[in-house]
């Protein structure tokens, strides 16, 4: 076998342990709807961290406006949508992680926007 072929099996095997893992938690607690979204859309573990900075960014600048008076937010639902792991809908993305709650302030203010 090639080594490249290796190393893709590899990381195939990685992404199914890591979604299984999401399953299992889901089997316990069905409302952990990012999760499901996640296994879905086939997403990485890795996308799922990157995406996860994102929010903390997004988050951190929400409240920097917030500090300096900003009442208009809708630029950081445009960095979020552009910023998504393709193949994720974003109005699907936002009530999920509302349900689950995930970034609560930062996903209330983006679904005035959508």
């Amino acid at each position: 076998m090639c080594e490249w072929n290796v190393q893709l099996m590899m990381e195939k095997i990685q992404l199914l342990e890591f979604h299984q893992g999401l399953l299992l938690k889901l089997i316990q607690n069905p409302n952990l709807k990012f999760y499901r979204i996640i296994v879905e859309n086939g997403i990485s573990k890795q996308e799922m961290e990157m995406f996860f900075k994102l929010c903390e960014k997004l988050s951190q600048k929400l409240e920097e406006q917030k500090a300096e008076g900003f009442v208009y937010f809708y630029p950081l639902l445009v960095e979020f949508r552009a910023s998504l792991p393709a193949g994720m809908d974003m109005t699907e993305v936002i009530q999920a992680c509302l349900i689950q709650k995930l970034y609560e302030p930062l996903f209330h203010e983006l679904t005035k926007y959508i």
